[in-house]
């Protein structure tokens, strides 16, 4: 059982002393991530295992967890008291029975003050525009409340430095095919005295950012064919006029737009080199990741 937490002293007590009646017999970590309160002392106090990383955020924390931690079933969720962890025991169930390697617990909110409005727009949009690169996604991409098998935490590189680590969890299932699944969990507004570290915009910033960047290095050929094409087209733009005008004169009077529809069909044919070039790199590292996958062990039932 693995819980980051940011300085949530009034919180953490509450999260494991509920993910213990869950899961009496499971060593539970918590990850201090530069708590300034008394976070830590509540944690032990609470009877779990305390550890810290000092590089600040969320995708750091993450990164340190999995490569610390050795166990055939991982639990992730916020030291924060917001997920239900009554759910938690059905989310492993499920992973084990059917063979999968994630679960992701799907928020389902009953007070505003538990999810933001913007939140909730930012979720979809991106969900969204994650299905629509990537051919399909989850109904709650930024959901911090999700099981684990080891194949998957082990092949996990962890490239994310904060809160747009969900994304990347996520690209990484869908990219190496992994059988994953959902259940749906109740999302509890944070107790008295526990806030949320999230900014509507400019985390909002830092996730899109981070899905282009995937999308570069995840489907080359498609993002610089997109650049290739869009440059071939204002070459061709502006060429064809050119064109008319030698085939009628023998003539071409603006030499300086030839020299700038030459470069940008140059620039086209960069760009698609390209991606030709990057896909063939991204086919073999996803072939070296997917060996990585398939080295460990599955959770699959007896």
């Amino acid at each position: 059982m693995l819980l980051p937490c940011y300085n949530e002293e009034a919180a953490i007590a509450q999260t494991v002393a509920s993910f213990r009646a869950a899961f009496p017999a499971a060593a539970i970590h918590v990850y201090d991530n530069n708590s300034r309160d008394r976070t830590i002392e509540v944690a032990r106090e609470a009877g779990a295992i305390v550890r810290s990383e000092r590089m600040q955020g969320k995708g750091n924390v993450v990164r340190r967890m999995f490569a610390d931690v050795d166990a055939d079933i991982y639990v992730m969720a916020d030291g924060d008291a917001t997920y239900d962890a009554s759910v938690a025991p059905l989310m492993v169930d499920r992973l084990v029975q059917e063979g999968l390697d994630m679960i992701v617990g799907t928020r389902v909110h009953e007070a505003a003050e538990a999810y933001r409005r913007g939140h909730v727009l930012g979720n979809r949009a991106m969900t969204g525009l994650l299905a629509q690169l990537f051919g399909r996604s989850f109904t709650d991409i930024f959901s911090g409340y999700r099981v684990f098998s080891r194949r998957f935490v082990k092949s996990f590189p962890v490239l994310s430095s904060g809160f747009e680590i969900e994304t990347e969890i996520s690209v990484h299932a869908l990219e190496l095919k992994m059988p994953v699944g959902e259940v749906e969990t109740r999302y509890f507004a944070r107790p008295e005295g526990s806030a949320s570290k999230l900014n509507t915009y400019r985390d909002g910033f830092r996730i899109a950012k981070t899905i282009a960047v995937l999308y570069r290095i995840e489907r080359p050929m498609l993002f610089f064919g997109f650049i290739a094409t869009v440059f071939a087209m204002m070459a061709v733009l502006l060429a064809v006029p050119l064109v008319i005008t030698y085939l009628s004169t023998g003539l071409v009077p603006r030499f300086p737009t030839a020299i700038l529809a030459t470069g940008m069909m140059i620039l086209a044919f960069l760009n698609l080199f390209t991606g030709l070039i990057l896909d063939t790199v991204v086919r073999g590292r996803r072939e070296v990741r997917r060996l990585a996958y398939l080295a460990q062990p599955g959770p699959f039932s007896d």
